[in-house]
Parts: C-alpha cells; structure tokens; sequence
C-alpha cells in the first residue's frame, strides 16, 4: 500500500463512522440527540422567560424578547453555539480524530494483541482445567442473551475501571489529562485522547472480548451470536442512541436520581470533567453507575451545576498537537 492510499482509505474510514452503528459520531444517534434537547432547550427558554417577567416590566420588551427566544434559529444557536464550536480546545479535538486515526492505522496492527487467541487460549485453558463437556442445551434465544449481556457488562466493568486507573495512577493521570484538558465539550472531546490511551482501550477491548467469547465458547460452543440493532450490541446501541452525544456538550440533560444510581447521565459525564474539586474523581463510568456505587465514585446530578471544564489550575498546556503529544513525557521526565 503507498502512502496516498494509506491516506485515502482511512480518510474514507473516517468518513464512514456517520453511517457506523458501532461509531459515537453514527448519524441516528447524533440525531437522537437534538431531539433530546429540544427539552432541555424549552425548559431553559421557560427559565429565562420567568427571568424576563420579574426582571422587565416592559411587556413590549417581555414579548420580543420571548418571540427571540422561540425562533428555531435560536434553537440552532443553542445546540452549535460559536464560542464553543470554534473555541482553540475544540479545533484541537477535531485535529486529533484526524492524526489519532492515522496513528492507531499505522501503529496498532503491529503491536497490539487480538480477541481470537485470547479466547481460544482461554477456552483450552477451560479446558485443561475442568476437562471436555458437552455444550450446554440451551435455547438459541438463551444463549445469545446471556452471550449479548455478558459482553456488555463486562465491558462496560473494564472501561469503569481502566478509566479509575487512569486518574488513580500518577504516570497513567499524566497520559489522561489531555482528554480532562478540554475546557469546552462537544460530541467531537470523546476522540480527545492520547495515542497512549487509546492503546490501552484497544488492549482493553482486545482482552474484554477475548474472555468473554472464551468462556461462551467453553460453555455453548462456536456458533456465538450476539443480539445487534444495525451491528451494534443492543445495550450499547440503545445507550447511543439515548444521548451518548450529550454526555461531552455544554447540554446539560439529567435523568433524575432514581434512574442516575443505576445509569449515567450525560449531566453526571459532564460533572466528571468539573474544574470544582468536589467533582474531581466522581462519576468515572460509562454506561452503567453501579460500578462507581461499589466504588464510592458515584454522584448524582441533582443539585449540581458544572461552570467550568478541564484540569483547574494545573490545566496543562494543550494548544497544539505537538504539546498534546510531548506533555504527558514531560511531565513525566520533569517528575
């Protein structure tokens, strides 16, 4: 392959995560998302127009400015305000989509380990240990559920945990804080990562899926199939498509308390990336909450209200790639 086509393909890959169900940036869940905030938006307007009558008695001036606030042009300002879409941390999280992607193209084939031969070493290991057995009889139906609920649960166990260590320890903190250093969110800060990061997440995933096709394998046999809407693991679709997006914007759209001690609100993603120290080191999940509960990381969004994002007052200097990149080794060498 010449490098043009190197380029070439993984530009058209990249183009390709708006028609990918297994891709953040999937056209039906941003879709999904504005609809999810045309509620936030109306509760917003209703506040401010609150705020407009018991601040102006001028009902001349209460009604153009409710009229304002009505127009869908202004809906569209809400949802892709400038200061934020055009701020410098956002054009650093477009610029490495971009260059990370060509990165993990180039590097990651040639030093990362694979689900098939973990699952296989894990199944004869099984094996050796527990000897041979009949695959259990169950239904076809049984058996994709609990294989399709399996892999959720245990990755999302393994991103919760992975994403604990990475604030936890000192060397790994240092590679994660070019994602923390964002000082503004958009759907695009999810790809705001170190090449470093990313390597430990496909490791990660690598091993997540390794284990669980192993296990399955051992106990149902080859012919694994996992429940899918459009390629995507069922959980993981319906947790795309109920706001993922939202989770880095500057749209704040909680759940409520009953459902936020069992799921992660995009409110409670956003407190994570709080500058108040009280916020520091809550809510590392992705899915799921109860493993921040277990954890004692859990916090709800009631009550809360996030003012600023990034790393406070030891946010580092990230504006420019090669900052991004260097940082982390610098700071480690200076250390």
């Amino acid at each position: 392959m010449t490098i043009i086509d190197f380029f070439t393909s993984n530009l058209a890959e990249l183009a390709s995560y708006i028609n990918d169900a297994n891709k953040r940036l999937y056209w039906l869940y941003l879709a999904s998302a504005v609809v999810l905030a045309i509620p936030v938006y109306y509760l917003q307007t209703k506040k401010q127009k609150v705020l407009n009558s018991a601040n102006d008695n001028d009902k001349n001036t209460i009604k153009n400015t409710n009229e304002e606030h009505s127009k869908p042009s202004n809906f569209f300002t809400f949802l892709f305000p400038k200061k934020i879409y055009l701020a410098q941390s956002s054009r650093i999280d477009y610029q490495l989509l971009i260059v990370n992607k060509f990165i993990k193209a180039a590097l990651f084939p040639l030093i990362i380990f694979t689900m098939a031969p973990i699952a296989l070493s894990l199944s004869s290991a099984l094996e050796s240990i527990l000897g041979t057995r009949d695959f259990l009889p169950w239904s076809s139906t049984t058996i994709i559920a609990i294989f399709t609920l399996l892999l959720f649960l245990v990755d999302d166990f393994t991103r919760f945990f992975l994403h604990y260590l990475l604030h936890k320890i000192p060397f790994l903190w240092e590679f994660h804080k070019v994602h923390h250093s964002a000082t503004v969110l958009t759907p695009f800060t999810i790809y705001r990562s170190h090449p470093l990061e990313n390597y430990f997440y496909a490791c990660r995933m690598a091993l997540t899926q390794g284990v669980v096709v192993g296990i399955c394998y051992y106990y149902f046999g080859p012919t694994l199939k996992m429940a899918d809407i459009l390629g995507a693991n069922v959980f993981i679709f319906l947790f795309n498509f109920l706001g993922s997006n939202l989770r880095h914007s500057h749209i704040w759209l909680s759940f409520g308390n009953p459902i936020e001690n069992w799921i992660i609100s995009p409110a409670q993603h956003q407190i994570h990336h709080s500058t108040n120290p009280k916020h520091f080191d809550k809510n590392f999940g992705t899915a799921l909450a109860i493993w921040d509960r277990i954890f004692g990381s859990h916090i709800t969004a009631k009550g809360e209200q996030v003012l600023s994002y990034g790393v406070g007052k030891n946010n580092p200097d990230h504006s420019s790639l090669i900052k991004v990149y260097l940082s982390p080794f610098k700071a480690l060498f200076k250390k």
